[in-house]
Formats: structure tokens, C-alpha cells, sequence
């Protein structure tokens, strides 16, 4: 594997994901039962065309079944699951409907407790591209001329576990997914690209995807953890219809639109929203940092005086300008940029068919401003 790649001239490694660890984890533990030789390193293929030879750790040899683990390796993009060891437990049982290999999952990989996912309810959440991998790594191994010998009455059991996953699960998007009792085996290529936002994303539409399955129509988009509580405690509305978007607000809320979401609340931090107000749907301050710029136009053709702008421009935080804002009288700002957001977001979605409405607070969960219609969009999600 091409071990590092760079980006904006930094120099980053790659990683792997839980299914190449699990594949690589099940290909050596059935080798090593076929042959009753230890091996300390395996070779494995992964979607994205990229080869990995993966340590291998954790042995246990038995005449009945083999197992061993691989280290999770999420490179300069290290998540929850980064350096946690993906187990496989190998042995051959009787013929199960004419399976050569069966796939299940044991300890500490969850299982699935909603529609909507890749993975049907009730199954342990192996994910298809890594089944798939496990499955073609495994077979590398009984086609090899070496096991020509091998018995066609038995099925080859492979059980992926995970001692840790419970407990890291519980860091993951899982809890939320209604995966229970631990973490996923995931991976569409294989391989970890540092710096990514697309795994991210991603686990931020399944859920908006899952909800709609269960058949959401309207949903209620916050950043994070901050607009959940205000959304239970201050509004008191059912917690089923909240979605996190993290920075993406753009890209969930097109996620939103092309599965054919009608009406969507959104609520934010000032500190998020202010940015919304000017367009900027990728709220990470290493995309775009412009509140100080933002509050300070706004309040101009609120025809503020310099005195104030000025005021506003050495602010550090949002936080800390909506203490001066508040002090100066000048709160109608909080619904003249909640409409600001709720045109910015119209605008980027062309679509007159969803409604959506915006709330803006504060860090103690103090309701700023809304936009002109939020009270009567509110009541629909009672």
C-alpha cells in the first residue's frame, strides 16, 4: 500500500478499515486451520485496488478451530475503532443449506435493530462490502490447490468478533443507528484516506436515511449536541425527528432533499448560523471563518454605530458578541439573520415544495431569533 498521501502539501498516512481487518482476520485463521501452520502476516485485496499485508495477532490454535485479530490502523484519521483488534473465530460445522462459508458475527459487534440500514434487522452489523471481502479472501484460501482435499460435507464457520466493541460503540454513530451491543464492520473500499469527511458523512445520511424508512416525512436538522438539547428542552418536541449535521449543513441538506423530505426545522448556535446567513454551508472554520465579517455587515444596515461595529469586529467568539448586541438594544438582528438563513437555505435547495424554517440560540440554550414562519412549522413536529 502507497502508505501516506498528501494534502494541501502535508504529508498524511493511510489506514484500513474494520473489514479489511476482519477479511484479514478471517483469511489467516482459516489458513492457518487448513494448514496447522502459524503465520504471521497476511495478504489481502481491498475494493479500492489497494493491497495490504496485515499483521496478525492474537492466535489461537486449536485441532477443532482457529483465532486471531488484526489491528485496526485508521492511519492520520483515527476515529473510535483506530488500534481496537478485529477478531475471527474459524472451524468447519455441519452443512448449513449447502453453505460453503457462513458469516456471523459474536462478541462486541452489534447488531441491527432498525430498517433502514445495509443490513437487515435482527443480523449482526457486517456490512455487505465487507461480507463480500471476507468471503473472497476466504475462498482464495479453499481453492488453493493445497486443500484439494478438502471435506464438501462441512460449511466453514467464520465468527467476526470484537472483545472492545461494546464499550467503543458507545463513542460511535451506533447507539444513534440502533445498533446494539457494539461496533460495525464497515468499509466501501477498504482502506482509510486520511483527512476524509466522506466516512462522516456518510453515517450522518444513513440515519437520515433510516429515518425515513420508518417513514419520517419532516425532519429537524441541528450541528450537534447543543441543538438536541434545545430542541428537548426548550421545545419539548420528540427526539425521533433530530438529525445531526455536524459542519455539513449543505450536504445534509441536499441528503434531505433528494429523499424527499417536505418540511425541515433547522436549529443552530449562532456561531454556525451566522455563517449560514452568508451562504456558507460547510460551517468548519477551516473552510470558512467569516462571523466576525458577517456580524458586523449586518449590523450595519441595521445602521449601528461605528462604535459598535467596532465592538463587534474584536469579538472572539459569536458568544461574545451577542452580549454587546444585547446590551445595545440591537436584538431584531437575531430574526433579521435567522431570515437571512432560512432565504440562503432556500436558495441553495430550489425548491419552493420544502418548507423550512430556522431557530438561532444561544450557548445557554436562550432563544435569540426565528424566522417568520417557525412557530406554525414547530407545531407540525407536536
Amino acid at each position: 500500500m502507497e502508505e501516506y498521501v498528501y494534502i494541501d502539501g502535508k504529508k498524511y498516512k493511510r489506514g484500513y478499515t474494520t473489514g479489511s481487518c476482519a477479511a484479514g482476520a478471517a483469511k489467516a485463521a482459516t489458513y492457518m486451520l487448513l494448514t496447522k501452520q502459524k503465520i504471521e502476516k497476511i495478504n489481502i485485496d481491498t475494493p479500492k485496488g489497494i493491497p495490504l499485508t496485515l499483521n496478525i495477532h492474537n492466535i489461537k490454535f486449536n485441532n477443532d478451530y482457529v483465532e486471531c485479530s488484526v489491528e485496526k490502523d485508521g492511519g492520520d484519521d483515527i476515529d473510535a475503532t483506530h488500534t481496537m483488534h478485529i477478531h475471527a473465530r474459524v472451524e468447519f460445522i455441519e452443512k448449513q443449506d449447502k453453505q460453503k462459508i457462513l458469516i456471523c458475527g459474536g462478541t462486541g459487534i452489534g447488531v441491527v435493530t432498525r430498517r433502514g440500514l445495509s443490513v437487515e434487522v435482527g443480523k449482526h452489523a457486517i456490512n455487505p462490502v465487507p461480507m463480500k471481502m471476507i468471503n473472497n479472501e476466504v475462498n482464495k484460501v479453499l481453492n488453493n490447490e493445497i486443500n484439494s482435499t478438502l471435506e464438501l460435507d462441512k460449511t466453514l464457520k467464520i465468527t467476526i468478533f470484537a472483545p472492545e466493541g461494546e464499550k467503543i460503540a458507545q463513542k460511535t454513530f451506533n447507539p444513534r443507528l440502533g445498533i446494539v451491543g457494539g461496533i460495525s464492520i464497515l468499509g466501501t473500499t477498504g482502506i482509510v484516506e486520511p483527512m476524509s469527511d466522506e466516512g462522516w458523512k456518510k453515517s450522518l445520511s444513513i440515519e437520515l436515511q433510516m429515518k425515513k424508512t420508518q417513514g419520517l416525512d419532516k425532519i429537524i436538522l441541528v450541528p450537534g449536541n447543543h441543538g438536541e438539547q434545545f430542541i428537548k428542552e426548550n421545545l419539548g418536541l420528540d427526539m425521533k425527528y433530530v438529525i445531526r449535521t455536524s459542519n455539513f449543513i449543505g450536504y445534509m441538506l441536499k441528503e434531505a432533499q433528494r429523499m424527499g423530505y417536505k418540511k425541515i426545522l433547522m436549529a443552530g448556535h449562532i456561531g454556525k448560523f451566522i455563517k449560514l446567513s452568508a451562504g456558507i454551508f460547510n460551517t468548519h472554520s477551516k473552510i470558512a471563518d467569516a462571523r466576525s465579517e458577517i456580524l458586523v455587515s449586518n449590523l450595519a444596515l441595521m445602521k449601528a454605530p461605528y462604535e459598535l461595529l467596532e465592538k463587534i469586529s474584536e469579538c472572539l467568539t459569536a458568544e461574545e458578541a451577542v452580549k454587546i448586541i444585547n446590551e445595545n438594544n440591537y436584538t431584531e438582528f437575531y430574526d433579521n439573520v435567522s431570515n437571512k438563513c432560512k432565504y440562503k437555505v432556500k436558495q441553495y435547495l430550489c425548491d419552493d415544495d420544502i418548507e423550512v424554517e430556522i431557530m438561532m440560540f444561544s450557548m445557554d440554550k436562550t432563544l435569540l431569533g426565528k424566522s417568520n414562519n417557525t412557530d406554525s412549522l414547530v407545531e407540525v413536529f407536536r
